[in-house]
């Protein structure tokens, strides 16, 4: 029975699928709002692809919002700024990283289904181009104000939970 039950661990494993994104980690991971009563929020992050393979993050979900999108900064003809949707995502080389930041790249999320009070958590989920998947609990810092990053001291780092699977700038 032990040779049978080896048998199929190994072959289960063989048939599991490559990951896109081995490697990849995130850290100083925060959310936040303008006020209480805002109906979006962003997310901002610093994403690392310490695998030896390119890696596109091209979606997000999180069970606050109505819609989490990859968004960024562009400036339109007349110089305004004004925030678009990403709909080829983020690139990170094998071996770099790609910052979501306060006036550039960030998740959005849209249509808020609840407040996001200080100190709070919010789960998300990263998708990367196969398909897989990055989860994360990040926590509402809506006191941290442009330039505080938390990579000071230790302060904020944050892993996703487990291994990967097949699974408004305010």
């Amino acid at each position: 029975m032990f040779r049978t039950f080896s048998l199929a661990a190994v072959a289960a494993l063989v048939s599991m699928p490559a990951l896109a994104c081995d490697g990849f980690t995130v850290d100083d991971a925060f959310a936040r709002t303008s006020t209480m009563m805002s109906v979006s929020g962003a997310m901002f992050m610093m994403m690392h692809n310490n695998g030896t393979a390119d890696c596109r993050v091209v979606g997000a979900r999180s069970d606050v919002a109505e819609r989490t999108e990859l968004h960024t900064h562009i400036s339109d003809a007349n110089g305004v700024m004004r925030m678009v949707e990403v709909e080829d995502g983020f690139e990170i080389d094998a071996g770099g990283e790609h910052e979501l930041a306060r006036g550039g790249d960030h998740v959005m999320l849209m249509g808020l289904n609840r407040s996001l009070a200080q100190g709070d958590t919010v789960h998300l989920t990263l998708v990367f181009e196969d398909g897989s998947e990055f989860e994360l609990d990040v926590p509402v810092d809506n006191e941290r104000m442009p330039g505080m990053g938390g990579r000071m001291q230790g302060h904020g780092a944050m892993q996703g939970h487990g291994a990967m699977n097949g699974q408004q700038d305010n």
